[in-house]
Order: structure tokens, then sequence, then C-alpha cells
């Protein structure tokens, strides 16, 4: 055993003997309860629950953690019974020692519950995703893992894990141990596959290029109730995906690292690149208008008037959802647009074609962008 209770008397001269109660850090046994919250990867929250057996009078208790990785600043102590005759009288650290000593008084003997909270470094936990998707790319079985290795010096047994949101999860961690467990699993959730093409990422024209050119896909979900999750954040971990090939077995597909997603928003996954669909733009028009010059003739300030078409050809035998991302730098304003767009910012923006199978679409858009120089 690391840890250990101990009573002492406390002798003062003319006074009854006291008995002093000490308390180890590193015993098992004096816990009742223990909850470790992993929230915050930089700095673990330990709370604990134990029943102190208390003396009428002044009761000494030695909490101690002898090679565990505690900060001593954040050490509380919170009375749960008994608290009118209950109270915490004082704090004091013995000199050249890794522990510090409650000075708590009682108006009776009593055996009280405390709480006592620290913040404990060396604990690390990644989360990992495995998502299974179906043939048709409609739906995505989501599992989560946490990968909780514990290098603190200190021992837990049937602690509860809270990893923020959520309902916490019973698990045993030892010193110098890694263990890997599902804690979330979530069915049939519905997702969206989408090609996403950037107008400065990728070429114009993919025919002049030497080697085949890929439209990066996304597979998107929505953290919300409707899209069967929305009670939760979804943390920040490596999300590997493999595909259900209608044999009864599955193929790797691909992977990519999950950012924090809370309630409301949208995950994307990044899986690969698509052959089937290629986007080709051209500048139909880029004149200068509206020239300003200077004194001596020279121009300093012009507007443009441009004008782009995009074709988008889907060559699959099913529909296909594609992104078409555009940048206009400066001052804009749009004069017309084929299709319907979104301003993500102030230099960006995005159409959204569904394309049915072996569809061609083509967007014609034309800008004035002002005062260029």
């Amino acid at each position: 055993m690391r840890k250990r209770w101990t009573a002492a008397l406390a002798a003062a001269l003319a006074l009854p003997v006291l008995l002093e109660a000490r308390t180890k850090l590193v015993t098992l046994p004096g816990r009742e309860a223990t909850w470790v919250h992993l929230d915050n990867p930089g700095s673990t929250l330990v709370e604990e629950e134990r029943t102190l057996a208390l003396q009428r009078g002044t009761n000494q208790v030695d909490f101690s953690w002898n090679g565990v990785h505690l900060d001593p600043d954040s050490i509380r102590l919170t009375v749960l019974d008994h608290r009118e005759e209950v109270n915490l009288i004082s704090v004091r650290y013995p000199p050249a020692e890794q522990a510090l000593i409650w000075e708590i008084f009682a108006a009776r003997g009593a055996s009280v519950r405390v709480r006592i909270a620290y913040l404990l470094a060396g604990i690390d936990r990644l989360v990992e995703y495995r998502g299974t998707l179906t043939k048709d790319e409609a739906r995505l079985d989501l599992d989560a893992y946490m990968v909780l290795r514990n290098f603190s010096g200190e021992d837990f047994q049937d602690a509860r894990l809270i990893l923020g949101q959520g309902e916490a999860f019973e698990r045993e961690s030892r010193h110098e141990e890694t263990r890997k467990a599902l804690f979330a699993t979530h069915a049939a959730l519905p997702v969206v596959k989408v090609l996403v093409w950037d107008a400065a990422a990728l070429p114009w024209e993919p025919d002049r290029e030497e080697s085949n050119v890929g439209v990066p896909f996304q597979y998107r979900l929505t953290n919300t109730t409707e899209g069967g999750l929305g009670k939760q954040l979804l943390w920040n971990g490596k999300v590997r995906v493999h595909q259900q090939d209608g044999h009864g077995s599955t193929l790797f597909l691909g992977e990519d690292h999950a950012g924090l997603t809370p309630v409301g928003e949208e995950l994307r996954l990044g899986m690969g690149e698509s052959r089937d669909v290629v986007v080709t733009q051209k500048r139909e028009r880029e004149e200068r208008i509206n020239l300003r010059r200077n004194r001596a003739g020279g121009v300093v300030l012009y507007d443009t008037d441009e004008a782009m078409t995009v074709k988008v050809e889907n060559f699959k035998d099913g529909p296909a959802v594609v992104e078409v991302v555009e940048h206009v730098e400066g001052q804009w304003e749009m004069e017309s647009s084929s299709h319907e767009f979104r301003r993500e910012d102030h230099r960006t923006l995005v159409y959204t074609l569904a394309l049915a199978p072996r569809e061609t679409q083509t967007i014609a858009f034309r800008y004035h962008r002002k005062n260029v120089r």
C-alpha cells in the first residue's frame, strides 16, 4: 500500500490527549469515491471523497504525496457533513516534505465526509475514432476511444473518468500504465460526401496537366440531435474510416484528424481524392475600367471588370455534390451569377452543386473589383 491513514494523540499541558488523524495520498483504502476530470489535456483535476473519524476538539490531518506529480498550491479540502459543527482552521506545510497538515475543529466526535481536490500532472489522454461507412456512403458508425497514459505516480482504482461533457465512465488506471477504452458509440450517423474544388489550390485546366488531377472529397456530419449526435461536443482526435464492401467485410478508406466539434457545428473528414469529377475554370474577361490618374498622367487607381466560367463534369454513375471555392481579393461586387453562392468571408465565395449521374453544369459569374492599385 502506498497510502495510509494514521491517528495519533496530540499532547497538551493539562488538556486531554486528542487523536491526530493522518492521511497519505498514496493509500487506496482511504478513498470512497474518485473523479478524474480529463477535459483539460494539460492539467488533470482529481476529486476524491474520504471519511474522517474526528474527535471532539482540534484534529490534525496530514496529507502527503511522495512520488506523485501533484501541484501543492491546488489542494483544497471541503467539508461535506456537519458543516455547522466542523471547521477547517488552518493549513501548514512541514519543511522539506511533500505534505501538508490540516487543522480541523469538531464540536463533537463524528465521522465526517470530506472532498479533497487537486491538480495532477503526468496524465496524458488522447481520443481516437473508428468509423465504419456503409457501401452507399450514406451512413457512418462512429466509435470513440480514449487512450489514457498515466505517469503521475498515482494509482486509481474504480475511478470515474470525466471527459468534459457527457456521462462519466468507470475505469482503473495505474502508474506507468496505458489503457485504451471505448467510451462512446454512435450508430448510423447520416453523412454527406462532398467534393471540394478550390480555385486557389487546384489547376484550372486539368487537361493540360501531365498527371491526373483528383478533386479532394470529405465526409461531413453535423453534431446535432437530428444528425444522431448533439448531446456533447466531439473531441479532437485521429479518425480512421473503413467502408463496407457489401460482402460482410470492410476496406480501409483513409484517416484524418478531427477538430474539436461543438454542438451544432459540422465535422469534416478528408479521405482522399476523386477522379470521377472534372472541374475546368476559365477567365473569360479581365478589363481595367474607371482609371484614375495623377497629375503626370500615370494610373494610380482603377477598377476591373472580370468574368469567369467553371465547368463541372460528373462522370460517375451516381450523383455527386461538389463545392467550388473561389477567391476574390480586395473590394468587389458581384454583377451577375448563374448559380447561387454563399460568402464565407470577405474574399471567399462558395458554390454548391448537386449533379445527377453523368451531368455537366457550368457556373458563370461576373464581378467588379474596385480601387485596385
